[in-house]
């Protein structure tokens, strides 16, 4: 497997792990019980989710009243494209 392949395989993954967080910790929310950590969320996005992380929050309708996340997961993605473009 080349390596194009694992980082495709690894963004589908974190993507669909940060886009599902999203789902649990706003199911969580409504039924007031734990919740999942901000940071974890941060941090799913960070790691290459933020597009998930964007889906997950427009989907569930989650985090989108938070000034924070609202500018910050697009900033995040935005980093992260220009990262991708610069080391290609």
């Amino acid at each position: 497997m080349n390596i194009e392949m694992v980082i495709t395989w690894y963004l589908v993954i974190v993507n669909i792990i940060a886009f599902v967080f999203m789902g649990i910790d706003k199911r969580r929310a409504v039924k007031k019980k734990w919740r999942i950590p901000e940071n974890r969320l941060w941090l799913m996005a960070i790691v290459g989710g933020s597009i998930g992380a964007m889906i997950g929050m427009s989907y569930f309708r989650h985090k989108t009243k938070h000034r924070l996340f609202k500018i910050g997961m697009p900033i995040i993605l935005i980093v992260q494209i220009v990262i991708v473009f610069i080391a290609v």
